[in-house]
C-alpha cells in the first residue's frame, strides 16, 4: 500500500521488516498478513490526516510488507539483508481514496497507456469489514449475482458450503463484460464478529471481459501477479519475458471448510461503477477442469524454473552475438577500405588521362597508346574507304567464286 503514485519509497532508515511488523522469522505467510493488515488500518493516512508521524510508520509498514509478503524478496532478504533487495524495482500500491484529482487522473491515464498500477483497498471498507458493519448478501452454490459497485466501494456476499462441498473443493469467479476493473476479496471471520482480509485477487483482462477467480481445491494453486518489477522491466525489455512468470505467487489458502465464507467485489475503478458478475460453484461437476489445473499449475512451475536457467545462457549468447556482430561491421569496413586502396593502386598504372567525356568507343588497354589497328579482332578484316578489305583486291572475291562455279560445271559435266 502506499499513499504516493510513485509508490512509498524506502524510508531513511530501514529497520528490520520482521522488527516493524513485530512478527518472527519463521512467521507464516498468513501470520505476516494479519500483522501488516492490523498496522495498515492503525496508520494509514486517512485515518491519521494530522499526524505526519504516522504517515511515515505507514510507509515503513508498507515497505516492510512488500518485502516478506514477496517469497522471492522474504528469502533474498533472508540470506543477504537489504543489499540483496533492489529497492528501485519493487512495486508498491496506491490508495485511490487517498489521491488527490490531479493524481488519480494520471494514474488513470498512464493504466490506460497500458501502465501496471497496483492498488490498494481503501481503509473505510477494510474498517468497516472489522467493525462487522458491512451488508452480506447470500451467493448459493450453483447461482450467479450481477450488480454495479461504486468505486472504492464494495458489495460482500455470504457463500455457505457443507461437509461434501469443502470435501470436494470450491470455486468463486467474477467476471465484468465490461471489463470493469475490480478486486475478488475474502475475508475471514475473527472472534470479535469482524471480518479481516485474508485474500485479493485483482481483475484481469482476458479477451472481450476483464475476470478474477479464487479455487479451494485442495492442491496449490498461484496467483500471477502481472505489476511485479513492472518499473525494472520496463527497463530492460528483454525481462519482461524472462521475469514474467516470476509474479507467480502462492495462494494463502487452498481450501474451505463447511460453514459460511465471506467474499467481496471491489470497485477498482478509477472514476465510474464497475460492473460484474459474481458465481460460486462446486469443483465436483467440474473433476476434469481441476485435474487440468493442477497439471497446468506443474507445468508452470517447471517452465519458471528452466525460464531462470535459460536466462544465463540468453544473456550470454546475447553477449557473444553482440560481440560477434561489432566485429562483423568492423570486419566490413576494413575489406572495403582495402577494396578500395587497390583500385586506387591498379588505376595508377597509366601514362594517359582517361577524358572525362569519353565515349563507349574510347578504350586503352594496359596503357598502350597504339594505333586503332591493335584492337582488331583476329581474323577481322579492316574496311578500306570503299567498304573493302584493306590491300584486297576486289577481284579477288570475285575469282574465287569463279573458281568454285568452274568446279561446279566440271563436276556438272
Amino acid at each position: 500500500m502506499g499513499s504516493k503514485l510513485e509508490g512509498p519509497s524506502a524510508p531513511a532508515i530501514r529497520r528490520d521488516p520482521y522488527e516493524v511488523l513485530s512478527v518472527s522469522r519463521d512467521s507464516t505467510d498468513q501470520e505476516i498478513k494479519t500483522a501488516y493488515r492490523k498496522l495498515a488500518l492503525k496508520y494509514h493516512p486517512d485515518k491519521n490526516a494530522n499526524n505526519p508521524e504516522a504517515s511515515e510508520h505507514f510507509k515503513e509498514v508498507a515497505y516492510s510488507y512488500s518485502i516478506l509478503s514477496d517469497p522471492e524478496k522474504r528469502r533474498q532478504y533472508d540470506s543477504a539483508g537489504f543489499e540483496a533487495l533492489d529497492a528501485e524495482g519493487m512495486d508498491m500500491e496506491i490508495d485511490l481514496s487517498n489521491l488527490g484529482t490531479v493524481n488519480t487522473m494520471f494514474a488513470a491515464l498512464f493504466s490506460k497507456l497500458g501502465v501496471p498500477i497496483k492498488t490498494t483497498i481503501s481503509a473505510n471498507v477494510l474498517e468497516e469489514a472489522m467493525n462487522g458493519t458491512v451488508t452480506i448478501r447470500p451467493l448459493p452454490i450453483g447461482t450467479s449475482v450481477s450488480g454495479k459497485v461504486e468505486k472504492q466501494c464494495a458489495h460482500f456476499f455470504g457463500v455457505t458450503i457443507n461437509e461434501q462441498q469443502a470435501e470436494a473443493g470450491i470455486v468463486i469467479r467474477v467476471v465484468s463484460t465490461a471489463q470493469s476493473k475490480f478486486k475478488l476479496l475474502y475475508f475471514e471471520q475473527d472472534a470479535h464478529g469482524g471480518y479481516g482480509l485474508a485474500l485479493q485477487e485483482d481483475s484481469e483482462k482476458a479477451g472481450k471481459v476483464t475476470s478474477a477467480g479464487m479455487y479451494f481445491l485442495h492442491f496449490q494453486v498461484y496467483r500471477l501477479d502481472s505489476t511485479l518489477n513492472a518499473l525494472a522491466m520496463a527497463k530492460d525489455p528483454e525481462a519482461a519475458f524472462f521475469k514474467r512468470l516470476e509474479g507467480l505467487q502462492p495462494c494463502e489458502i487452498s481450501e474451505l471448510k463447511a460453514g459460511t465464507h465471506i467474499f467481496a467485489v471491489y470497485g477498482d475503478n478509477f472514476f465510474k461503477t464497475a460492473s460484474y458478475t459474481i458465481e460460486a460453484l462446486c469443483a465436483k461437476s467440474y473433476e476434469d477442469t481441476s485435474q487440468k489445473l493442477k497439471d497446468i499449475e506443474a507445468q508452470i512451475l517447471r517452465k519458471r524454473t528452466e525460464l531462470r536457467q535459460f536466462e544465463t545462457e540468453y544473456r550470454k549468447a546475447l553477449a557473444r552475438f553482440q560481440e560477434v556482430t561489432n566485429r562483423y561491421s568492423q570486419e566490413k569496413q576494413s575489406v572495403d577500405e582495402l577494396l578500395k586502396e587497390r583500385d586506387s593502386i591498379h588505376s595508377s598504372f597509366t601514362v594517359a588521362k582517361i577524358p572525362s567525356n569519353s565515349g563507349p568507343a574510347s578504350h586503352l588497354s594496359n596503357g598502350s597508346s597504339g594505333s586503332s589497328s591493335s584492337s582488331r579482332i583476329p581474323g577481322e578484316e579492316s574496311p578500306g574507304e570503299d567498304g573493302t578489305a584493306d590491300g584486297k583486291d576486289k577481284s579477288g572475291k570475285k575469282k574465287w567464286f569463279n573458281l568454285n562455279l568452274k568446279g561446279s560445271d566440271k563436276k556438272l559435266g
